[in-house]
C-alpha cells in the first residue's frame, strides 16, 4: 500500500494528536516507590471513602456479568441529591467521555464551536473529533483582578455565530484554576440564543468556597429550566474515584435523551457504578475531602507567594503558578527529586507549572524541591 495510513483518516483525526499523559507513572511508581509526590493529575491524596473499598469488595463476585446499562440506581441517587429527575441524568466514563459525546450529538462540519483560550483542552479535541469549526475566544488578561487568564463570557458570547451549537465553559476552569459566579453565568446565558447548546463542565465544582457561586444544575430545575444547558461532573476528583472513570451529565430530559442515542453500551463499568454510589453516601467523608483542600490549597499558595512566586487564584484542588520563565527547567529539577507536576507548555502556557494540592507532607516536599 502506497502512503502513510494517516493518509486514510478522516480529516478531523488527521488534526488531532494523541492525549499526552506526561510522565509514565506506572514506571516511576517503580522506581521511587514511597519517595515519588505526585503532584500532576488533580488527584485526591485522601483517597476514597472506606465505604467504597467495602462496596467494591461486596461486587467483585458479580464482575462476570454485564452491568447494568442504564446504571439506574447510581442515577436515582445522584436524582436525589441534585433535586432532578433520574431522566435528567446520563452517566459517563468520565466526564471526558461525556465532553466528547456532546460534540458528536450537537456538532458537525456544517457547525462552529465556542470555547475560552484556556479552556479543558477536552474542548478543543471534542469539536475537531466532531469536524466543526472552532471558535477560540481569547482569554482574559494575565493581569485581570479577579479572573486573570480566566473565561472572557463577554467575549464567548459575542463571538457566537449563526452557525454555532455549542458553547463550552469551565467552571471553575482546568488548569487555570478561575471561576465566575452565578451571576456572571446568569447574564452570559441570557446572551446566547437557544440554538446553542451550552456546556458547563463542573468537574470541580465540589471544591468552590467562593461565596455566590453555586451549581449550574440550579438553571435545570423548575418550569423556567433551561433545555440548551447541560452540565457534566466527575468522580474523579472530590469522590477520589479516578482510578475508576465515573462521571455524569445532568441537562433537561429532551437533551439527555439525544446523549442516550449515541452513548456506548455499559460504558461505565460495576464497579465503578458502586463505588460511586457509595462515595456519595458517604457525605462526611467527601466534606473531609473539601474542607482539607481548601484548607491546604491556601497554605501552599501563601508559602509559594512568599517565594516571590504569582499564583493565580483557584476554585479548584490546584493552583497554577507563574514562574515569570521558561517553567520547564523548574519542572526537570522537581522531577530530580521525585515530585511530579504538571507542565502547561501544550496549553500555550510554557512559564506556568500546575501543582496538585496534597497533604502537607507532599506540599513541604515540594518546597524543599524547589529550594
Amino acid at each position: 500500500m502506497s502512503g502513510d495510513i494517516i493518509d486514510l483518516a478522516n480529516a478531523a483525526t488527521r488534526a488531532l494528536r494523541a492525549y499526552d499523559p506526561g510522565h509514565d507513572l506506572p514506571a516511576l511508581r517503580r522506581e521511587y516507590g514511597e519517595r515519588l509526590i505526585e503532584l500532576g493529575s488533580n488527584e485526591t491524596s485522601l483517597g476514597a471513602s472506606p465505604a467504597v473499598a467495602a462496596a467494591v469488595a461486596a461486587a467483585l463476585p458479580d464482575i462476570y456479568r454485564y452491568p447494568d446499562p442504564k446504571g439506574g440506581s447510581l442515577k436515582r441517587a445522584l436524582a436525589a441529591q441534585l433535586d432532578v429527575e433520574p431522566a435528567q441524568i446520563v452517566l459517563g466514563n468520565g466526564s471526558h467521555e461525556l465532553l466528547m459525546l456532546i460534540a458528536q450529538c450537537f456538532a458537525d462540519a456544517q457547525t462552529s464551536v465556542v470555547y475560552s483560550q484556556y479552556g479543558f483542552a477536552v474542548f478543543a479535541i471534542g469539536t475537531a473529533a466532531a469536524g466543526a469549526r472552532p471558535i477560540c475566544v481569547p482569554a482574559l488578561p494575565a493581569d485581570h483582578a479577579t479572573a486573570p487568564l480566566g473565561h472572557d463570557l463577554a467575549a464567548m458570547a459575542a463571538a457566537v455565530r449563526a452557525d454555532t451549537r455549542l458553547v463550552y465553559v469551565a467552571n471553575p476552569n482546568n488548569p487555570t484554576g478561575t471561576w465566575f459566579d452565578d451571576a456572571a453565568l446568569d447574564m452570559f446565558l441570557a446572551a446566547l440564543p437557544e440554538t446553542v447548546v451550552v456546556v458547563v463542565d463542573e468537574a470541580y465544582a465540589e471544591y468552590v468556597t467562593a461565596p455566590g457561586t453555586q451549581s449550574a444544575v440550579r438553571v435545570l430545575r423548575g418550569p423556567q429550566a433551561r433545555r440548551n444547558l447541560i452540565v457534566t461532573r466527575t468522580f474523579s476528583k472530590a469522590y477520589a474515584l479516578a482510578g475508576l472513570r465515573v462521571g455524569y451529565a445532568v441537562g433537561s430530559a429532551e437533551a439527555i435523551a439525544v446523549l442516550e442515542r449515541l452513548r456506548e453500551s455499559f460504558n461505565v463499568n460495576h464497579l465503578g457504578l458502586v463505588a460511586a454510589e457509595a462515595a456519595l453516601a458517604d457525605a462526611a467523608h467527601a466534606a473531609r475531602i473539601r474542607e482539607h483542600t481548601a484548607s491546604e490549597r491556601e497554605w501552599l499558595a501563601a508559602r509559594l507567594r512568599e517565594r516571590g512566586l504569582r499564583v493565580l487564584p483557584s476554585q479548584t484542588n490546584f493552583v497554577l503558578v507563574d514562574f515569570g520563565r521558561p517553567a520547564s527547567e523548574i519542572e526537570a529539577q522537581l522531577f530530580r527529586h521525585a515530585v511530579v507536576v504538571r507542565p502547561m507548555a501544550g496549553y500555550g502556557l510554557p512559564q506556568c507549572l500546575r501543582i496538585s494540592v496534597g497533604t502537607r507532607a507532599e506540599s513541604e516536599r515540594l518546597l524543599e524541591a524547589l529550594a
